[in-house]
């Protein structure tokens, strides 16, 4: 029923979408597709990490406050690190 998309239809639909956003707007939005896609990386590392430690009973009496996390776009990318806030659940479970 359907066919497999061939180089013509390929350039057609590059060419819709070139048509459709402006060239000067294309590079902003795949620079920003690639921020979002570092920063969904970074998230799913730092989860993946977090998930494979184990947690102790209870806190420790010496530890004094966690040091504030940062969530940072790229390597060495200050501008748009933001604070993470973290829940302090202090119920048993």
């Amino acid at each position: 029923m359907f066919r497999q998309i061939g180089p013509l239809e390929i350039s057609l639909i590059l060419l819709v979408i070139v048509l459709l956003f402006g060239a000067k707007k294309l590079p902003e939005m795949a620079r920003s597709l690639g921020k979002s896609a570092r920063i969904l990386k970074s998230e799913a590392k730092a989860m993946k990490s977090e998930g494979g430690e184990t947690a102790p009973a209870g806190p420790p009496a010496d530890q004094a406050t966690p040091a504030q996390r940062t969530i940072k776009a790229a390597p060495g990318d200050v501008s748009s690190a933001r604070p993470v806030t973290e829940t302090t659940d202090t119920t048993q479970r």
